[in-house]
């Protein structure tokens, strides 16, 4: 992976790539080129991965240098790509190569047949434009912005917020602590846009003013419904899963694996260790003490029984408070998602020893493996007059499963925006009006658009529709974000398998009950992996990469005094006293760690 640093008519400088060079310390670039009335600027820092030689290096342009690029990711299925590019010469063996002729033959709709992750600057010198260019499920990030006929494009906010004024968006933090994290195109400064995930944005450079347009290239077609047999298709999965893996083992360096002690990691580290052509390694962080959350035992079992060499590392409360800030400047954009911190962590371990390694990400959104695909689907199974029922007896039964429980109450709400929202929130409008006192305008839009874009009314069934929202909305800008920028910050490139384009797409057209059913989410996934994996592994209980936030979020006293040292930036956007309200609610034993964490990362994002 890398960083790009683009800009038009606003002169970058190697200070400027240079603050993205965790996330390329291998090569640096910096390309200036006219283009009519405008100048261009493609600055570039390299992780070498695929092709260590001069041949990778970028900004690369064509041969008659009408086309150039700055490219960050992976694309996997280059190879095939590259038979198909009669007349193009090429230099080494890199993807960015592949991908650049590519795109100079057939232009940024080109990008719908690229299968694997990546966020990219392309600039098309024929046409006089530039393509901003985002994977379908935004695994990379790429963030813009415009002022006074000036663009700058970055992989993180921290060069676009040096070279372009940037306030914080009022508006934003509402947006915010409604959805739990700043979905495309938003972020939380006026000013600074996402790509949208599978969108590329259009910079005509043919006139005196620029101007931007967003289109999509990823296709929003819904895949007809399989006839394959339960049996087929979990033959089927595992066949499509091991392809990707090996498709993903792609690299000129070592890979290892995120391992945790669910099956998801367990079933990818199964079919690594069979591609790679040394012993591979497995990376996991756990908690002091006794916690339910810690996964070390059970990483270290399935470690033992994919043959993996084994690495861990234990962090406290005291760690994780303690880097609450830095973590918050790493992240850039506040999150309700308290996982990012034992993943900075993981990221920092695994990167003491390899440049690449794989995650189990994506399998929980395609397969049903969330409480709330459950909870929403029994919601839409019952009537609204029967909401009070199922929300009693869920109580009388002690379900603790938040997402659970969050999709029973949606049963009486009357449009399906308004019981997504209701499922997705962390704060609900009327907890937001009072600590605000400005309401969310932004979620319903949001959720809207992907609705349209992704054709979620093609789907008959409502848990497939959220599925799919969930794919290209929820995970692109929430656990993807993060884990890129943890990754990066340690010079990591972070693969997802489950990701993979022709596996997702088979995994959409399979029945919803071959996925997840009111009794179990992930069905098919757990068969395929009961043939390779011991029993053992596959039935465990599911953590999730949790931490023990809820315990350690007791201590109120040293909440309140990191808001008070902390929070005067803060004062500005919400009420002091409603925050505090936070917090005397969780000791009082209302689970908000969900909350006080993404007050908290808010907090230092504002302050930065």
């Amino acid at each position: 992976m890398c960083g790009l640093v683009v800009a038009v008519n606003r002169a970058i400088s190697p200070a400027d790539v240079d603050l993205l060079r965790h996330r390329g310390p291998d090569d640096f670039g910096l390309l200036e080129q006219r283009v009519g009335h405008h100048s261009v600027f493609l600055g570039h820092r390299r992780l070498a991965i695929v092709d260590l030689s001069e041949a990778g290096h970028q900004p690369m342009q064509t041969e008659d240098g009408s086309g150039a690029i700055a490219y960050n990711g992976e694309v996997y299925n280059h190879e095939d790509l590259r038979r198909t590019l009669v007349g193009a010469r090429f230099r080494g063996h890199s993807d960015t190569e592949t991908v650049l002729h590519h795109l100079h033959a057939n232009g940024p709709q080109g990008a719908a047949l690229f299968n694997g992750i990546f966020a990219l600057a392309y600039l098309d010198r024929r046409s006089a434009r530039l393509y901003l260019i985002r994977d379908p499920f935004g695994v990379k990030p790429l963030y813009y912005g415009v002022r006074d006929n000036q663009l700058v494009v970055a992989s993180e906010l921290a060069p676009l917020r040096r070279l372009l004024e940037a306030d914080i968006d009022a508006d934003s933090v509402s947006l915010l602590l409604r959805m739990r994290y700043l979905p495309a195109p938003y972020t939380l400064y006026s000013g600074i846009r996402k790509v949208r995930p599978g969108h590329y944005i259009q910079v005509d450079l043919s006139r005196d003013t620029l101007a931007i347009d967003e289109q999509q290239f990823a296709t929003g077609n819904v895949p007809p419904v399989s006839n394959l047999s339960y049996r087929d298709a979990v033959e089927q999965y595992a066949v499509l899963l091991n392809q990707a893996v090996s498709r993903q083992m792609m690299a000129d360096t070592e890979v290892g694996v995120l391992l945790s002690g669910g099956v998801d990691s367990a079933l990818l580290a199964h079919y690594a260790t069979r591609k790679g052509s040394r012993r591979l390694k497995a990376f996991t962080i756990g908690f002091a003490g006794e916690h339910e959350e810690n996964e070390i035992d059970e990483a270290r079992a399935s470690a033992q029984a994919t043959g993996m060499d084994f690495y861990h590392r234990v962090i406290d409360a005291d760690d994780f408070l303690g880097c609450l800030r830095h973590v918050a400047a790493v992240v850039e954009e506040p999150l309700a998602t308290t996982s990012v911190v034992p993943m900075y962590f993981l990221s920092q371990l695994a990167a003491e020893h390899v440049k690449v390694v794989l995650s189990g990400q994506g399998a929980d959104e395609s397969l049903g493996g969330y409480g709330r695909y459950r909870g929403y689907l029994l919601s839409n199974s019952l009537p609204p007059m029967m909401a009070p029922v199922a929300r009693g007896l869920t109580r009388a039964l002690g379900v603790r499963n938040d997402q659970l429980s969050r999709g029973i109450e949606t049963v009486a709400m009357a449009t399906e925006s308004e019981r997504l929202l209701a499922t997705y929130q962390v704060f609900s409008p009327a907890e937001i009006n009072a600590l605000t006192g400005r309401p969310d305008h932004r979620s319903s839009k949001v959720l809207d658009y992907a609705y349209r874009a992704w054709r979620c009314a093609d789907l008959r069934s409502p848990v497939a529709r959220m599925m799919r929202l969930d794919l290209r909305l929820g995970l692109p800008d929430d656990l993807l974000l993060y884990t890129d920028r943890v990754t990066m910050r340690h010079s990591l490139e972070c693969r997802v398998p489950y990701l993979a384009i022709e596996l997702v797409s088979f995994i959409e057209s399979l029945p919803v009950p071959y996925r997840v059913t009111l009794s179990a989410g992930k069905r098919i996934h757990r068969a395929a992996a009961m043939k390779v994996l011991p029993p053992e592994i596959v039935r465990r209980k599911k953590k999730g990469f949790l931490s023990p936030t809820r315990l350690w979020f007791n201590d109120t006293s040293r909440l309140r005094s990191i808001f008070a040292d902390e929070g005067a930036g803060l004062s500005r956007f919400l009420d002091p006293a409603g925050v505090d309200r936070v917090i005397r609610s969780h000791a009082a034993g209302r689970n908000q760690e969900r909350q006080i964490f993404l007050l908290l990362m808010l907090m230092f994002a504002v302050a930065t």
